[in-house]
Protein backbone atom coordinates (compact mmCIF):
# COMPACT_ATOMS: atom_id res chain seq x y z
CA UNK A 1 0.00 0.00 0.00
CA UNK A 2 2.69 2.49 0.86
CA UNK A 3 4.71 1.64 -2.24
CA UNK A 4 1.44 2.39 -4.48
CA UNK A 5 1.21 5.30 -2.57
CA UNK A 6 5.13 6.07 -3.01
CA UNK A 7 4.25 5.49 -6.76
CA UNK A 8 1.32 7.19 -7.55
CA UNK A 9 2.61 10.26 -6.04
CA UNK A 10 5.85 10.02 -7.80
CA UNK A 11 3.90 10.02 -11.05
CA UNK A 12 1.65 13.12 -9.64
CA UNK A 13 4.82 14.62 -9.05
CA UNK A 14 5.77 14.40 -12.86
CA UNK A 15 2.66 14.56 -14.64
CA UNK A 16 2.77 18.12 -12.22
CA UNK A 17 6.04 19.02 -13.87
CA UNK A 18 5.65 18.33 -17.41
CA UNK A 19 2.04 19.80 -17.31
CA UNK A 20 4.02 23.52 -16.08
CA UNK A 21 6.19 23.32 -19.05
CA UNK A 22 3.89 22.70 -21.40
CA UNK A 23 2.27 25.86 -19.85
CA UNK A 24 5.42 27.61 -20.37
CA UNK A 25 5.96 26.67 -23.45
CA UNK A 26 2.38 28.45 -24.36
CA UNK A 27 3.03 31.32 -22.20
CA UNK A 28 6.80 32.13 -24.34
CA UNK A 29 4.26 31.46 -27.54
CA UNK A 30 1.57 33.61 -26.64
CA UNK A 31 4.16 36.44 -25.62
CA UNK A 32 5.94 36.12 -29.37
CA UNK A 33 3.17 35.92 -31.21
CA UNK A 34 1.10 39.06 -29.17
CA UNK A 35 4.84 41.09 -29.09
CA UNK A 36 5.10 40.47 -33.20
CA UNK A 37 1.47 41.42 -34.02
CA UNK A 38 1.71 44.59 -31.73
CA UNK A 39 4.73 45.94 -32.68
CA UNK A 40 5.12 45.20 -36.31
CA UNK A 41 4.70 49.01 -38.36
CA UNK A 42 4.20 50.58 -34.92
CA UNK A 43 5.86 53.54 -36.11
CA UNK A 44 5.01 53.57 -40.30
CA UNK A 45 1.90 56.06 -39.79
CA UNK A 46 1.62 59.12 -37.93
CA UNK A 47 0.03 59.69 -34.51
CA UNK A 48 -3.31 60.21 -34.32
CA UNK A 49 -5.73 63.17 -33.24
CA UNK A 50 -7.23 63.22 -29.23
CA UNK A 51 -5.47 60.64 -27.36
CA UNK A 52 -2.52 59.66 -29.05
CA UNK A 53 -1.21 63.59 -29.60
CA UNK A 54 -2.34 64.71 -26.52
CA UNK A 55 -0.44 61.98 -24.00
CA UNK A 56 2.95 62.61 -26.76
CA UNK A 57 2.93 65.77 -26.30
CA UNK A 58 2.79 65.56 -22.10
CA UNK A 59 5.33 62.70 -22.55
CA UNK A 60 7.69 65.07 -24.79
CA UNK A 61 7.32 67.87 -22.11
CA UNK A 62 8.36 65.94 -19.62
CA UNK A 63 11.74 64.85 -21.60
CA UNK A 64 12.59 68.31 -22.41
CA UNK A 65 11.85 69.69 -18.98
CA UNK A 66 14.94 71.04 -16.87
CA UNK A 67 16.18 69.46 -14.58
CA UNK A 68 14.60 70.11 -11.11
CA UNK A 69 11.38 71.01 -12.56
CA UNK A 70 9.18 68.57 -11.13
CA UNK A 71 7.70 67.84 -14.49
CA UNK A 72 7.43 64.27 -13.60
CA UNK A 73 5.33 65.27 -10.86
CA UNK A 74 3.25 68.47 -11.94
CA UNK A 75 2.92 67.01 -15.96
CA UNK A 76 2.11 70.15 -18.69
CA UNK A 77 0.17 70.60 -21.94
CA UNK A 78 1.27 73.11 -24.21
CA UNK A 79 3.21 74.78 -21.05
CA UNK A 80 -0.32 74.47 -19.20
CA UNK A 81 -0.89 72.03 -16.10
CA UNK A 82 -2.12 68.88 -17.58
CA UNK A 83 -4.76 68.01 -14.82
CA UNK A 84 -6.68 64.68 -17.41
CA UNK A 85 -4.63 61.72 -16.09
CA UNK A 86 -2.01 60.96 -13.46
CA UNK A 87 1.58 60.46 -15.77
CA UNK A 88 2.32 56.75 -15.62
CA UNK A 89 1.76 56.69 -19.13
CA UNK A 90 3.53 59.16 -20.16
CA UNK A 91 6.17 58.69 -18.25
CA UNK A 92 7.20 55.40 -19.78
CA UNK A 93 6.77 57.34 -23.20
CA UNK A 94 9.41 59.93 -22.23
CA UNK A 95 11.97 57.16 -20.65
CA UNK A 96 11.28 55.86 -24.33
CA UNK A 97 12.28 59.04 -25.52
CA UNK A 98 15.27 59.15 -23.20
CA UNK A 99 16.37 55.99 -25.08
CA UNK A 100 15.54 55.85 -28.82
CA UNK A 101 14.41 59.35 -29.68
CA UNK A 102 11.45 60.96 -30.38
CA UNK A 103 9.20 59.43 -33.10
CA UNK A 104 5.89 57.70 -33.38
CA UNK A 105 7.95 54.18 -32.67
CA UNK A 106 8.73 55.02 -29.27
CA UNK A 107 5.77 56.56 -28.38
CA UNK A 108 3.62 53.86 -29.32
CA UNK A 109 5.98 51.43 -28.22
CA UNK A 110 5.36 51.18 -24.31
CA UNK A 111 1.95 50.92 -24.88
CA UNK A 112 2.00 48.40 -27.17
CA UNK A 113 4.80 46.23 -25.46
CA UNK A 114 2.49 46.30 -22.13
CA UNK A 115 -0.47 45.31 -23.71
CA UNK A 116 1.33 42.09 -26.03
CA UNK A 117 1.96 40.83 -22.67
CA UNK A 118 -2.09 40.85 -21.57
CA UNK A 119 -2.70 37.61 -24.05
CA UNK A 120 -0.11 35.57 -21.54
CA UNK A 121 -2.01 37.16 -18.36
CA UNK A 122 -5.32 35.68 -20.11
CA UNK A 123 -3.66 32.47 -20.11
CA UNK A 124 -3.19 32.55 -17.21
CA UNK A 125 -6.15 33.44 -15.97
CA UNK A 126 -7.97 31.11 -18.22
CA UNK A 127 -6.03 28.15 -16.73
CA UNK A 128 -6.62 29.24 -13.06
CA UNK A 129 -10.62 28.88 -13.76
CA UNK A 130 -10.80 26.38 -16.34
CA UNK A 131 -9.48 22.87 -15.92
CA UNK A 132 -9.37 22.29 -19.64
CA UNK A 133 -6.16 23.51 -21.10
CA UNK A 134 -7.28 24.16 -24.45
CA UNK A 135 -9.91 26.20 -22.79
CA UNK A 136 -6.64 28.87 -22.54
CA UNK A 137 -5.45 28.70 -25.38
CA UNK A 138 -8.68 29.37 -27.53
CA UNK A 139 -9.38 32.37 -24.93
CA UNK A 140 -5.94 33.64 -25.19
CA UNK A 141 -6.07 33.22 -29.27
CA UNK A 142 -9.40 34.59 -29.70
CA UNK A 143 -8.48 37.84 -27.58
CA UNK A 144 -5.13 38.14 -29.54
CA UNK A 145 -7.33 38.12 -32.65
CA UNK A 146 -9.70 40.40 -31.44
CA UNK A 147 -9.26 43.59 -34.17
CA UNK A 148 -10.36 45.92 -31.44
CA UNK A 149 -7.89 45.03 -29.08
CA UNK A 150 -5.17 44.77 -31.28
CA UNK A 151 -5.31 48.25 -32.91
CA UNK A 152 -6.52 50.20 -29.99
CA UNK A 153 -3.11 48.27 -28.04
CA UNK A 154 -0.98 49.58 -30.35
CA UNK A 155 -1.95 53.09 -30.31
CA UNK A 156 -0.15 55.30 -27.89
CA UNK A 157 -3.36 55.21 -25.69
CA UNK A 158 -3.73 54.39 -21.79
CA UNK A 159 -6.37 51.92 -22.60
CA UNK A 160 -4.37 49.38 -23.70
CA UNK A 161 -1.89 49.53 -20.28
CA UNK A 162 -5.00 50.09 -18.27
CA UNK A 163 -6.37 46.59 -19.21
CA UNK A 164 -2.49 44.96 -18.52
CA UNK A 165 -3.23 45.90 -15.03
CA UNK A 166 -6.36 44.70 -15.23
CA UNK A 167 -5.31 41.24 -16.02
CA UNK A 168 -2.80 41.48 -13.32
CA UNK A 169 -5.64 42.36 -10.77
CA UNK A 170 -7.96 39.82 -11.83
CA UNK A 171 -5.66 37.06 -11.79
CA UNK A 172 -4.74 37.94 -8.22
CA UNK A 173 -7.77 37.82 -6.92
CA UNK A 174 -8.35 34.36 -8.58
CA UNK A 175 -5.24 33.40 -6.71
CA UNK A 176 -5.81 34.82 -3.27
CA UNK A 177 -8.77 32.92 -3.03
CA UNK A 178 -6.33 30.26 -2.03
CA UNK A 179 -3.62 32.15 -0.74
CA UNK A 180 -3.98 35.54 0.97
CA UNK A 181 -0.16 36.68 -0.40
CA UNK A 182 -1.84 37.48 -3.41
CA UNK A 183 -3.93 40.16 -2.15
CA UNK A 184 -0.87 42.20 -2.33
CA UNK A 185 -0.67 42.18 -5.67
CA UNK A 186 -4.46 42.72 -6.09
CA UNK A 187 -3.87 46.66 -4.47
CA UNK A 188 -0.51 47.43 -6.48
CA UNK A 189 -2.09 45.88 -9.89
CA UNK A 190 -5.50 48.72 -8.91
CA UNK A 191 -3.25 50.99 -7.82
CA UNK A 192 -1.32 51.02 -11.33
CA UNK A 193 -4.67 51.09 -12.86
CA UNK A 194 -5.75 54.15 -11.27
CA UNK A 195 -2.56 56.42 -11.86
CA UNK A 196 -3.15 55.09 -15.77
CA UNK A 197 -6.35 55.60 -15.79
CA UNK A 198 -7.24 58.35 -13.06
CA UNK A 199 -10.43 57.99 -11.12
CA UNK A 200 -12.11 56.38 -13.41
CA UNK A 201 -10.23 53.02 -12.50
CA UNK A 202 -12.83 52.43 -9.45
CA UNK A 203 -15.03 51.13 -12.60
CA UNK A 204 -12.63 48.08 -13.05
CA UNK A 205 -12.26 48.06 -8.96
CA UNK A 206 -15.92 47.13 -9.01
CA UNK A 207 -15.71 44.19 -11.37
CA UNK A 208 -13.40 42.63 -8.76
CA UNK A 209 -15.60 43.21 -6.02
CA UNK A 210 -18.93 42.01 -7.82
CA UNK A 211 -17.04 39.10 -8.39
CA UNK A 212 -16.01 38.25 -4.95
CA UNK A 213 -19.51 39.49 -3.55
CA UNK A 214 -20.76 36.54 -6.08
CA UNK A 215 -18.18 33.51 -5.53
CA UNK A 216 -16.21 34.33 -2.59
CA UNK A 217 -17.42 36.93 0.18
CA UNK A 218 -15.37 35.36 3.00
CA UNK A 219 -12.26 37.26 1.19
CA UNK A 220 -13.80 40.67 1.40
CA UNK A 221 -14.14 40.32 5.13
CA UNK A 222 -10.52 39.51 5.17
CA UNK A 223 -8.47 42.44 6.51
CA UNK A 224 -5.23 41.50 4.72
CA UNK A 225 -6.98 42.44 1.39
CA UNK A 226 -8.22 46.06 2.52
CA UNK A 227 -4.75 46.39 3.75
CA UNK A 228 -3.50 45.59 0.51
CA UNK A 229 -5.52 47.97 -1.72
CA UNK A 230 -4.61 50.65 0.99
CA UNK A 231 -0.75 50.23 0.00
CA UNK A 232 -1.71 50.33 -3.43
CA UNK A 233 -3.64 52.94 -3.74
CA UNK A 234 -1.09 55.30 -1.49
CA UNK A 235 0.63 56.63 -4.90
CA UNK A 236 -2.59 57.21 -5.94
CA UNK A 237 -3.46 59.45 -2.95
CA UNK A 238 -0.05 60.86 -3.10
CA UNK A 239 -0.50 61.78 -6.61
CA UNK A 240 -3.81 63.54 -6.00
CA UNK A 241 -2.98 64.71 -2.61
CA UNK A 242 0.45 66.82 -4.38
CA UNK A 243 -1.51 68.39 -7.11
CA UNK A 244 -4.29 69.88 -4.88
CA UNK A 245 -1.12 71.07 -2.29
CA UNK A 246 0.07 72.60 -5.55
CA UNK A 247 -2.80 74.09 -7.80
CA UNK A 248 -5.62 73.91 -4.67
CA UNK A 249 -8.74 74.75 -5.83
CA UNK A 250 -8.35 74.82 -9.63
CA UNK A 251 -7.31 71.26 -9.43
CA UNK A 252 -9.98 70.11 -8.04
CA UNK A 253 -12.34 71.81 -10.13
CA UNK A 254 -10.77 70.78 -13.14
CA UNK A 255 -8.39 67.45 -12.18
CA UNK A 256 -11.14 65.95 -9.97
CA UNK A 257 -14.57 66.85 -11.28
CA UNK A 258 -14.30 67.48 -14.59
CA UNK A 259 -12.47 64.13 -15.88
CA UNK A 260 -14.32 62.15 -13.43
CA UNK A 261 -17.93 63.47 -13.41
CA UNK A 262 -18.01 65.22 -16.47
CA UNK A 263 -17.50 61.88 -18.96
CA UNK A 264 -20.29 60.09 -16.79
CA UNK A 265 -22.89 63.33 -16.26
CA UNK A 266 -22.32 65.26 -19.41
CA UNK A 267 -20.64 64.64 -22.66
CA UNK A 268 -16.92 65.43 -22.93
CA UNK A 269 -15.44 66.72 -26.93
CA UNK A 270 -19.06 66.00 -28.44
CA UNK A 271 -18.92 62.33 -27.62
CA UNK A 272 -22.27 61.37 -26.54
CA UNK A 273 -24.39 58.34 -27.95
CA UNK A 274 -27.37 56.52 -26.81
CA UNK A 275 -26.93 54.02 -23.97
CA UNK A 276 -26.66 51.33 -26.85
CA UNK A 277 -23.68 52.17 -28.39
CA UNK A 278 -21.23 50.63 -27.09
CA UNK A 279 -23.77 46.97 -27.88
CA UNK A 280 -23.87 48.28 -31.69
CA UNK A 281 -19.41 48.56 -31.55
CA UNK A 282 -19.50 44.79 -30.12
CA UNK A 283 -21.52 44.11 -33.37
CA UNK A 284 -19.26 45.76 -35.67
CA UNK A 285 -15.88 44.87 -34.73
CA UNK A 286 -16.03 41.32 -32.60
CA UNK A 287 -16.34 39.11 -35.23
CA UNK A 288 -15.49 36.13 -36.39
CA UNK A 289 -15.65 35.18 -32.60
CA UNK A 290 -19.22 37.09 -32.34
CA UNK A 291 -20.76 33.87 -34.37
CA UNK A 292 -20.23 31.51 -31.47
CA UNK A 293 -22.20 33.90 -29.01
CA UNK A 294 -25.33 32.43 -28.53
CA UNK A 295 -23.99 29.00 -27.50
CA UNK A 296 -21.64 30.98 -25.20
CA UNK A 297 -24.60 32.75 -23.22
CA UNK A 298 -26.57 29.56 -22.91
CA UNK A 299 -23.28 27.86 -21.92
CA UNK A 300 -22.38 30.30 -19.16
CA UNK A 301 -26.06 30.50 -17.92
CA UNK A 302 -26.37 26.92 -17.52
CA UNK A 303 -23.25 27.04 -15.61
CA UNK A 304 -23.82 29.83 -13.54
CA UNK A 305 -22.57 28.33 -10.54
CA UNK A 306 -18.91 27.79 -11.26
CA UNK A 307 -16.39 30.14 -11.00
CA UNK A 308 -15.46 30.77 -14.15
CA UNK A 309 -19.26 31.84 -15.08
CA UNK A 310 -19.70 34.37 -12.50
CA UNK A 311 -16.47 35.49 -13.40
CA UNK A 312 -17.42 36.14 -16.77
CA UNK A 313 -20.53 37.85 -16.20
CA UNK A 314 -19.72 40.28 -13.71
CA UNK A 315 -17.17 41.01 -15.96
CA UNK A 316 -19.00 41.62 -18.84
CA UNK A 317 -22.24 42.48 -16.91
CA UNK A 318 -20.85 45.46 -14.51
CA UNK A 319 -18.38 47.20 -16.76
CA UNK A 320 -20.84 47.12 -19.80
CA UNK A 321 -23.72 48.20 -17.57
CA UNK A 322 -21.67 50.98 -16.36
CA UNK A 323 -20.16 52.63 -19.49
CA UNK A 324 -23.43 52.80 -20.90
CA UNK A 325 -25.03 55.08 -18.33
CA UNK A 326 -21.91 57.21 -18.88
CA UNK A 327 -23.00 59.84 -21.02
CA UNK A 328 -19.49 60.21 -22.43
CA UNK A 329 -18.83 57.03 -24.96
CA UNK A 330 -15.84 56.62 -26.82
CA UNK A 331 -14.89 52.94 -28.61
CA UNK A 332 -12.05 52.37 -26.74
CA UNK A 333 -13.92 52.38 -23.34
CA UNK A 334 -15.10 48.81 -24.78
CA UNK A 335 -11.10 47.54 -24.21
CA UNK A 336 -11.67 46.08 -21.14
CA UNK A 337 -14.69 43.74 -21.88
CA UNK A 338 -12.83 42.04 -25.07
CA UNK A 339 -11.15 39.78 -22.21
CA UNK A 340 -14.06 38.55 -20.10
CA UNK A 341 -15.55 37.84 -23.80
CA UNK A 342 -12.46 35.96 -24.68
CA UNK A 343 -12.49 33.71 -21.98
CA UNK A 344 -16.61 33.00 -22.50
CA UNK A 345 -15.43 31.97 -26.30
CA UNK A 346 -12.81 29.87 -25.16
CA UNK A 347 -14.48 27.35 -23.21
CA UNK A 348 -17.41 27.52 -25.57
CA UNK A 349 -14.95 26.68 -27.99
CA UNK A 350 -13.05 23.98 -25.93
CA UNK A 351 -16.48 22.21 -25.44
CA UNK A 352 -16.51 22.19 -29.09
CA UNK A 353 -13.43 21.01 -29.70
CA UNK A 354 -14.42 17.80 -27.07
CA UNK A 355 -17.06 16.90 -29.14
CA UNK A 356 -16.76 13.89 -31.19
CA UNK A 357 -15.42 13.32 -34.55
CA UNK A 358 -17.13 14.56 -37.36
CA UNK A 359 -19.79 15.82 -35.67
CA UNK A 360 -22.47 18.83 -36.99
CA UNK A 361 -22.20 22.06 -35.39
CA UNK A 362 -25.01 24.87 -35.61
CA UNK A 363 -25.64 25.67 -39.44
CA UNK A 364 -25.50 29.12 -37.81
CA UNK A 365 -22.01 28.47 -37.44
CA UNK A 366 -21.33 27.91 -41.17
CA UNK A 367 -24.04 30.50 -42.52
CA UNK A 368 -22.53 33.31 -40.80
CA UNK A 369 -18.42 32.21 -42.48
CA UNK A 370 -20.08 31.87 -45.61
CA UNK A 371 -21.45 35.07 -45.12
CA UNK A 372 -18.30 36.73 -44.25
CA UNK A 373 -16.25 34.65 -46.81
CA UNK A 374 -18.70 36.67 -49.64
CA UNK A 375 -18.24 40.01 -47.92
CA UNK A 376 -14.39 39.86 -47.51
CA UNK A 377 -14.40 38.56 -51.56
CA UNK A 378 -16.79 42.04 -52.07
CA UNK A 379 -14.26 43.71 -50.10
CA UNK A 380 -11.21 42.24 -51.94
CA UNK A 381 -12.35 42.57 -55.96
CA UNK A 382 -14.22 46.19 -54.85
CA UNK A 383 -10.03 46.94 -53.79
CA UNK A 384 -8.92 45.56 -57.22
CA UNK A 385 -10.79 47.61 -59.19
CA UNK A 386 -11.21 51.60 -59.86
CA UNK A 387 -8.40 54.14 -61.07
CA UNK A 388 -5.96 53.81 -58.35
CA UNK A 389 -6.47 49.75 -56.95
CA UNK A 390 -5.06 49.48 -53.10
CA UNK A 391 -3.17 46.18 -53.29
CA UNK A 392 -2.86 46.21 -50.01
CA UNK A 393 -6.40 45.94 -48.84
CA UNK A 394 -6.98 43.77 -51.28
CA UNK A 395 -4.63 41.18 -49.83
CA UNK A 396 -6.05 42.03 -46.52
CA UNK A 397 -9.44 41.35 -47.58
CA UNK A 398 -8.48 37.89 -50.04
CA UNK A 399 -6.80 36.82 -46.70
CA UNK A 400 -9.97 36.75 -44.78
CA UNK A 401 -12.40 35.75 -47.99
CA UNK A 402 -9.87 32.25 -47.80
CA UNK A 403 -9.77 32.05 -44.37
CA UNK A 404 -13.78 31.93 -44.04
CA UNK A 405 -14.06 29.83 -46.61
CA UNK A 406 -12.28 27.18 -45.67
CA UNK A 407 -13.12 27.35 -42.08
CA UNK A 408 -17.22 26.83 -43.52
CA UNK A 409 -16.48 24.34 -45.73
CA UNK A 410 -14.60 22.25 -42.24
CA UNK A 411 -17.36 23.30 -40.37
CA UNK A 412 -19.77 21.88 -42.68
CA UNK A 413 -18.13 18.78 -42.77
CA UNK A 414 -18.14 18.51 -39.24
CA UNK A 415 -14.27 18.93 -38.94
CA UNK A 416 -13.24 20.59 -35.74
CA UNK A 417 -9.59 21.62 -37.60
CA UNK A 418 -11.81 24.74 -39.02
CA UNK A 419 -11.11 26.23 -35.73
CA UNK A 420 -7.41 25.99 -36.29
CA UNK A 421 -7.55 27.42 -39.72
CA UNK A 422 -10.05 30.37 -38.04
CA UNK A 423 -7.39 31.10 -35.63
CA UNK A 424 -4.41 31.12 -38.00
CA UNK A 425 -6.23 32.86 -40.84
CA UNK A 426 -6.96 35.72 -38.15
CA UNK A 427 -3.44 35.96 -37.11
CA UNK A 428 -2.10 36.75 -40.35
CA UNK A 429 -5.22 38.71 -41.29
CA UNK A 430 -4.55 40.95 -38.61
CA UNK A 431 -0.58 40.63 -39.48
CA UNK A 432 -1.37 42.16 -43.23
CA UNK A 433 -3.60 44.51 -41.73
CA UNK A 434 -1.22 45.94 -39.10
CA UNK A 435 1.67 45.78 -41.83
CA UNK A 436 -0.70 47.58 -44.23
CA UNK A 437 -0.71 51.87 -44.25
CA UNK A 438 -4.65 51.54 -43.31
CA UNK A 439 -4.66 50.19 -39.58
CA UNK A 440 -5.26 54.13 -38.25
CA UNK A 441 -8.12 54.38 -40.59
CA UNK A 442 -9.36 57.62 -38.74
CA UNK A 443 -5.73 59.37 -40.26
CA UNK A 444 -8.22 59.78 -43.46
CA UNK A 445 -11.22 61.91 -41.84
CA UNK A 446 -8.98 64.93 -41.82
CA UNK A 447 -5.93 66.41 -43.88
CA UNK A 448 -2.84 65.00 -43.54
CA UNK A 449 -1.19 66.43 -40.46
CA UNK A 450 2.59 66.23 -41.19
CA UNK A 451 2.75 67.99 -44.00
CA UNK A 452 1.00 71.02 -42.68
CA UNK A 453 3.11 70.93 -39.58
CA UNK A 454 6.11 70.81 -41.31
CA UNK A 455 5.89 73.53 -43.41
CA UNK A 456 5.08 75.62 -39.56
CA UNK A 457 7.92 74.29 -38.70
CA UNK A 458 9.63 75.36 -41.75
CA UNK A 459 8.19 78.98 -41.08
CA UNK A 460 9.36 78.65 -37.50
CA UNK A 461 6.21 81.59 -36.40
CA UNK A 462 7.39 83.91 -33.33
CA UNK A 463 4.48 83.06 -31.41
CA UNK A 464 3.16 79.99 -29.88
CA UNK A 465 -0.25 80.22 -31.11
CA UNK A 466 -1.71 80.18 -34.30
CA UNK A 467 -5.23 80.02 -35.18
CA UNK A 468 -7.01 77.97 -37.94
CA UNK A 469 -10.36 78.18 -39.91
CA UNK A 470 -10.38 74.12 -39.22
CA UNK A 471 -13.49 73.72 -37.35
CA UNK A 472 -11.93 71.14 -34.18
CA UNK A 473 -9.14 70.85 -32.56
CA UNK A 474 -5.92 68.38 -33.78
CA UNK A 475 -4.11 67.74 -31.02
CA UNK A 476 -1.76 65.53 -33.36
CA UNK A 477 -1.07 68.82 -35.75
CA UNK A 478 -0.14 70.78 -31.96
CA UNK A 479 2.41 67.74 -31.61
CA UNK A 480 4.11 67.89 -34.39
CA UNK A 481 4.07 71.43 -35.21
CA UNK A 482 5.03 72.22 -31.30
CA UNK A 483 2.56 75.05 -31.30
CA UNK A 484 -0.71 75.39 -30.02
CA UNK A 485 -3.29 75.66 -33.40
CA UNK A 486 -6.84 76.65 -32.06
CA UNK A 487 -9.84 76.93 -34.52
CA UNK A 488 -11.86 79.81 -34.70
CA UNK A 489 -14.71 80.78 -36.64
CA UNK A 490 -14.91 83.60 -39.53
CA UNK A 491 -15.71 86.40 -37.07
CA UNK A 492 -13.24 85.27 -34.25
CA UNK A 493 -10.69 85.22 -37.19
CA UNK A 494 -11.48 88.71 -38.39
CA UNK A 495 -11.25 90.45 -34.73
CA UNK A 496 -8.13 88.45 -33.72
CA UNK A 497 -6.45 89.75 -37.34
CA UNK A 498 -7.83 93.46 -36.52
CA UNK A 499 -6.79 93.62 -32.90
CA UNK A 500 -3.49 91.52 -32.52
CA UNK A 501 -0.35 93.37 -33.80
CA UNK A 502 1.43 90.04 -36.01
CA UNK A 503 -1.46 87.11 -35.78
CA UNK A 504 -0.81 83.79 -37.57
CA UNK A 505 -2.64 82.12 -39.70
CA UNK A 506 -3.58 78.62 -40.73
CA UNK A 507 -6.18 78.90 -43.29
CA UNK A 508 -7.73 76.77 -45.98
CA UNK A 509 -7.43 77.71 -49.78
CA UNK A 510 -11.11 78.65 -49.21
CA UNK A 511 -10.85 80.27 -46.16
CA UNK A 512 -8.02 82.26 -47.37
CA UNK A 513 -10.18 83.63 -50.36
CA UNK A 514 -13.50 84.50 -48.53
CA UNK A 515 -11.73 86.33 -45.66
CA UNK A 516 -10.09 88.86 -47.62
CA UNK A 517 -7.91 90.24 -44.96
CA UNK A 518 -6.10 93.34 -45.10
CA UNK A 519 -2.45 93.53 -45.50
CA UNK A 520 -2.40 89.46 -45.49
CA UNK A 521 1.11 87.79 -45.96
CA UNK A 522 1.55 84.82 -47.12
CA UNK A 523 4.71 82.90 -45.37
CA UNK A 524 4.28 79.09 -47.04
CA UNK A 525 1.12 76.67 -48.13
CA UNK A 526 1.22 72.53 -48.34
CA UNK A 527 -1.86 69.98 -48.63
CA UNK A 528 -3.99 73.03 -49.38
CA UNK A 529 -3.47 74.74 -46.26
CA UNK A 530 -1.77 78.43 -45.90
CA UNK A 531 0.14 80.21 -43.37
CA UNK A 532 -0.21 84.09 -42.99
CA UNK A 533 0.55 86.45 -41.15
CA UNK A 534 0.25 90.70 -41.14
CA UNK A 535 2.57 92.08 -44.01
CA UNK A 536 3.54 95.01 -42.03
CA UNK A 537 5.73 96.32 -44.29
CA UNK A 538 2.21 97.66 -46.20
CA UNK A 539 0.42 98.77 -42.72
Amino acid sequence: MQEGSFIWSHLEKQHRTVGKWIDWVWLIVLLLAAVLLFSINLGGLPLRDWDEGTVAQVAREIWHAPAGSMRWLYPTLGGEPYHNKPPLMHLLIAWAYSLGGENEWTTRLPGAILTATSVPFLYCIAREIFRQRWAAIYSALIYLTMLPVVRHGRLAMLDGVMVSFLMVMMLCVLRSRRDLRYCLGVGISFGLICLTQGLLGALLGAIALVFLFWDTPRLLTCYYLWIAILIGILPVVGWYGAQLFHYGYTFAQVGLANPSVGRIASGVEGNSEPPWYYVIELLKYTWPWLLFLPQTVRLTWENRNLSWAKLVMAWSGVYLLLISFMITKVPWYLFPIYPSLALAFGIQLSETENSPLLSSYPRAWVAGLAILAVAASAGSIYFSWGTTPKADLQLIFAAVALTMTLAAILAERGDGQFLKILFWGSYISLLLLMKSNYWVWELSEAYPVKPVAAMIVRANPATKKIYTSFPYHRPSLDYYSDRIIIPASVGELQYYWHYNSQPYFLLHTSAFTNLQLDSMKLIDQAEGWKLVTKDTNRL
